[in-house]
């Protein structure tokens, strides 16, 4: 077991070192529309203790960057998603089959694990967030967007979120 962690640690290096230059790409890219003008325009959502509950995620987009097998790893996936949050866009309680890795490039959204107090990222800040982990995650401002990419390594197949029923 341990070769096997090994070898896909030094798999997912080589990966994350390929990549990193994507990733000051797209900072820089998404830097370059805040300062072009870029503008979103949506009804904010609010988020609060009481608020009324939702089901599906309302103001986020997300695209999938990179979806690929992890090369001498059965069954495995690397997938990085670029994730960009509206003025008040909230994704309510869900979870992942696998352990996601949060990277903000823009905005100041709130992380919150269920049954904990909120918590407030600002760009630069990374999340690793355990498999199964009950959270919801939302953009508390009313004017700016929020932007982050996800890090996943995950069994193929097993989808990328998994929602809760309201309760």
């Amino acid at each position: 077991m341990n070769k096997l962690m090994s070898k896909w640690r030094l798999k997912m290096n080589k990966l994350m070192s390929k990549w990193r230059l994507t990733m000051n790409e797209l900072t820089l890219k998404g830097a370059l529309g805040g300062l072009l003008g870029t503008a979103l325009v949506v009804a904010p959502v609010t988020h609060a203790q009481g608020s009324k509950a939702l089901s599906q995620r309302s103001g986020v987009t997300s695209k999938d960057l990179i979806v690929r097998e992890v090369d001498g790893i059965n069954n495995l996936e690397f997938i990085v998603i670029d994730v960009s949050y509206e003025p008040g866009g909230i994704n309510p309680l869900h979870r992942h089959p696998a352990a996601v890795t949060f990277y903000v490039i823009s905005g100041t959204p709130v992380f919150q694990e269920k049954g904990k107090e909120p918590v407030t990222l600002k760009p630069g800040d990374s999340l690793l967030v355990p498999a199964g982990t009950i959270h919801s995650h939302w953009n508390p401002s009313k004017t700016e967007g929020v932007r982050w990419l996800e890090f996943i390594a995950t069994e193929k197949g097993k989808g990328k979120a998994i929602r809760l029923p309201l309760e």
